[in-house]
C-alpha cells in the first residue's frame, strides 16, 4: 500500500494547515427535505483568521489541543478532527493507500459552535492536508465523503468564496471577490442550532439568486447585493439570544458598512470601509464589551475584475 496521503518527507517537516473561519454572507434557507435536512442558499468567504493544524508522523494517533477555545471543545474521539482522520483512512483504504498514525495539534482561536465553521472548518482543513498530493478524482472523492462530517465539512474543505446550496455540499465559486475588512464578534451567548431551526417561522424562503457571472467586483457590488439578502436564521436566532442583536447594534454604531450574523449564530460580522476603520471598531468594541470575542480580519481578495 502505498502512503498517498502524507507523503513521508512532509510528515517528517510536519504539515502546518490554517483552518480559517467561514462566514455566512447570506444565508437563505428555502425548503426541508424528507430526511429532514433543510435546503439551503448561502453565500460563503472566509477570513484570513482562524484555527491551525500542526500534523507530524507518530507512533500513535495523538491530538493536542492547545489555543484560547482548547478547553472548550472535546479531545480524543469525539473531536471532529479525529473523525475526520478516520475518514481520511476509510477513503484511502479504498484506493489502496494509507494514512500512517499521526500526532495533530489543533490550535483553537475560534469560539466554539459560534456560526463561523468551529469543528467544521478544523476537520476541513484536516483532510485537505491529508488529500493535497493526492489525484484529483481521488480528493473529489474525499470532498464527497466529508458530507457525512457534517454540511458545513465540504464547502470548508474547498475553503473559497462560493454560492453553496443543497444542504452545504454543492458549491459554485464565485469569479471574483474584492477584499474585505471584516469584524467578527460574539457577544458569548450559546446557541443551539437546532434550536434556531426549530424557531424558523418558515422553511420555504424566497431564494438567494445566482451570481453575478463576473462575481463582485468591488464592495460596492457585493454590498448592494447583500442589502437585497438575507439570514433566515437571524431573527430566530435573536429571539432565542438578545445579545446578537445588541452586538449587530454596537457594530452599526462604530460605522459598520454592513453587519450581520453568521450561519445560526452567535457570531455576527460587520464589513468596514478599510482596515484602520475596522480595527478602531475592534479597538472601541472590546473596551466596551471585554467579555466578548472580538477579531479584527480581512477576508482576502479572489479572482479578477473583469
Amino acid at each position: 500500500m502505498d502512503s498517498l496521503a502524507a507523503p513521508g518527507a512532509d510528515l517528517r517537516a510536519g504539515l502546518d494547515e490554517p483552518a480559517p473561519a467561514k462566514i455566512n454572507l447570506a444565508l437563505h434557507v428555502v425548503g426541508r427535505r424528507p430526511d429532514g435536512y433543510h435546503a439551503l442558499e448561502s453565500l460563503v468567504v472566509f477570513a484570513a483568521h482562524g484555527d491551525r493544524l500542526r500534523i507530524a508522523a507518530s507512533t500513535e494517533d495523538r491530538l493536542v489541543l492547545s489555543g484560547p477555545f482548547a478547553r472548550q471543545i472535546p479531545g480524543g474521539p469525539d473531536n471532529l478532527v479525529m473523525q475526520a482522520l478516520d475518514l481520511a483512512r476509510t477513503v484511502a483504504t479504498d484506493f489502496g493507500s494509507h494514512v500512517p498514525p499521526l500526532r495533530i495539534e489543533l490550535e483553537k482561536s475560534l469560539p466554539p459552535a459560534s456560526g463561523i465553521g468551529g469543528g467544521s472548518a478544523d476537520a476541513a482543513a484536516l483532510l485537505r492536508a491529508l488529500s493535497r498530493r493526492w489525484p484529483a478524482e481521488r480528493r473529489a472523492g474525499l470532498r464527497a465523503a466529508s458530507l457525512r462530517l457534517g454540511a458545513d465539512v465540504p464547502m470548508c474543505f474547498d475553503g473559497c468564496a462560493a454560492r453553496v446550496s443543497g444542504i452545504g455540499e454543492i458549491a459554485e465559486p464565485a469569479a471574483c471577490m474584492p477584499a474585505l475588512p471584516m469584524l467578527l464578534v460574539n457577544p458569548g451567548v450559546p446557541v443551539s442550532t437546532p434550536a434556531v431551526f426549530g424557531a424558523l417561522g418558515r422553511r420555504d424562503n424566497p431564494p438567494l439568486g445566482r451570481l453575478p457571472a463576473d462575481g463582485f467586483a468591488n464592495a460596492g457590488t457585493l454590498l448592494a447585493a447583500l442589502a437585497a439578502s438575507r439570514n433566515d436564521l437571524e431573527v430566530p436566532a435573536m429571539a432565542l439570544a438578545p445579545a446578537i442583536g445588541e452586538a449587530l447594534a454596537q457594530l452599526r454604531e462604530r460605522g459598520a458598512l454592513f453587519a450581520r450574523m453568521s450561519g445560526s449564530g452567535a457570531t455576527a460580522f460587520a464589513i468596514f470601509s478599510d482596515d484602520a476603520a475596522c480595527r478602531a471598531a475592534a479597538a472601541s468594541l472590546a473596551a466596551d464589551r471585554p467579555s466578548w470575542w472580538v477579531l479584527p480580519t480581512v477576508v482576502p481578495a479572489t479572482g479578477e475584475p473583469a
